[in-house]
């Protein structure tokens, strides 16, 4: 958890085949899915339109049937295995043919949580709002929804081997029976530590971070500080304020001072 907030340190050489990449190549293509498929369903793209394979179709004996504008998830998924996966694709056979699957198994994980959280929203028909005729249609959850999912996916990701054999296995040799799930993000190297500076690997560290005292979330000094402690100093501000126009033709302004707790990691 300490490389929460710590900026863009995820991206950076050193943390290839990390669970943080893994976590970033879910959301890219969960991301892109959502975008591709929202566009498609608000008619903004020629190449798709709504979900014509649902049309016709339903319960009559239950009472409702699917109308309405269904997202049509597969052309959204389909779109971003061919702008994603086909690096990835290219790379097998080669000497980084292992994180090239890992790869594809982590951008195919993100595109999995878009599909898995899925939902059927309906709208009732009838005398008097009866519900006697019900239309559904299939819609995707909110993207802060999907990244909460893949964040816990990324809380509880797997190291797998490094040797790739036949298919992916686990890095523990004891938990090798235990299927690798298709929603599961998968990494190959342990995380630096993101707190401390490292020059060799471009880590600033976090030291003389700006950090919230009050917050619990990743900007919050107990977890920003990662454990250190923060320093706190005032922070004078002057700025002009109360303006008026006066005619004519000016304006006048009262000079305003605020004195602002500015909290920094040790």
């Amino acid at each position: 958890r300490r490389s929460e907030g710590l900026g863009s340190n995820v991206a950076m050489p050193c943390c290839v085949g990390t669970k943080e990449t893994a976590f970033i190549s879910a959301v890219t293509a969960a991301g892109l899915v959502h975008s591709v498929t929202r566009s498609c369903s608000a008619g903004n793209m020629t190449e798709c339109s709504c979900d014509v394979t649902l049309r016709h179709g339903g319960s009559a004996s239950e009472g409702w049937h699917w109308g309405g504008c269904s997202d049509d998830i597969h052309y959204g998924m389909s779109f971003s295995r061919k702008f994603l996966d086909v690096p990835f694709k290219n790379a097998t056979g080669k000497s980084g043919s292992g994180l090239a699957a890992m790869n594809l198994h982590n951008n195919e994980a993100g595109r999995q949580a878009v599909a898995k959280l899925m939902s059927v929203d309906c709208r009732c028909h009838g005398v008097s709002g009866s519900c006697a005729v019900k239309t559904c249609w299939k819609t995707m959850s909110s993207f802060e929804k999907i990244g909460r999912f893949l964040k816990d996916k990324y809380e509880n990701s797997i190291q797998i081997s490094d040797r790739l054999k036949k298919k992916l296995r686990r890095k523990e040799k004891s938990q090798r029976k235990i299927p690798i799930g298709k929603e599961d993000l998968l990494y190959v190297n342990k995380s630096p530590n993101y707190c401390v500076e490292d020059q060799k690997l471009g880590i600033p560290g976090t030291q003389g971070r700006e950090c919230n005292r009050t917050s619990q979330g990743p900007d919050g000094c107990n977890l920003l500080c990662c454990g250190r402690g923060y320093n706190t100093h005032v922070v004078r501000h002057v700025e002009r304020c109360e303006c008026k126009f006066v005619w004519c033709c000016y304006v006048r302004c009262r000079r305003c001072e605020t004195m602002t707790d500015v909290h920094t990691c040790k």
